[in-house]
C-alpha cells in the first residue's frame, strides 16, 4: 500500500516540541512498514514554504526517509481537485464560514492520494473524509 503524507504530519514530525510529534512519527514509521511513502509536489512547495528551510534540506530529507516526490499532477487530479474546492466552498458558504477557511493546495494534496489510489496520512481527515469521500484516510 502507498501512502500519501499531507504537510502537516512532516511539519509535526520536524517540531519535537509539537504534542503530535511522537505520534507524527509512529503513523509514519507504521505507514513506511507497509509500503511506499510519497507526497506531492504541494507538499514538497508548503513544507518548503517556511522560513530558514531550503531545497536541500527538504530534498534531503525526502531522501533520507525513503519518500518519494510525485510532481506530475495529471489533468483527472486538477479537476478532481477543483471541483472538491468548488463543493467546499459551497459548504462554507452555507455555513456561513464556521469551517476553517482552505486554499486550494489542500485539495491538490486529497486529489492526488485519491485519484492515485493511495491512503492518504493526515492530521486533518474531516476536510478530507467531505471532499473526498472515497479517500482512504490514516489519522495521526
Amino acid at each position: 500500500m502507498t501512502t500519501a503524507i499531507d504537510t502537516n504530519v512532516i511539519v509535526a514530525l520536524w517540531d519535537a516540541e509539537d504534542t503530535l510529534h511522537r505520534v507524527a512519527r509512529a503513523a509514519l514509521d507504521k505507514a513506511f512498514d507497509e509500503g511506499r511513502l510519497v507526497i506531492c509536489g504541494a507538499v514538497h512547495a508548503e513544507l518548503l514554504a517556511a522560513l530558514g528551510r531550503t531545497e536541500a534540506f527538504v530534498d534531503g530529507f525526502c531522501e533520507e526517509t525513503g519518500i518519494e516526490v510525485e510532481w506530475e499532477l495529471g489533468e483527472r487530479m486538477w479537476r478532481e481537485a477543483g471541483a472538491a474546492f468548488q463543493s467546499y466552498s459551497a459548504r462554507r458558504r452555507k455555513q456561513r464560514g464556521t469551517e476553517p477557511r482552505r486554499i486550494v493546495a489542500d485539495f491538490l494534496i486529497g486529489a492526488h492520494a485519491m485519484v492515485s489510489g493511495y491512503k492518504l496520512l493526515t492530521l486533518d481527515a474531516g476536510i478530507y473524509q467531505a471532499s473526498f469521500p472515497k479517500l482512504g484516510i490514516a489519522t495521526v
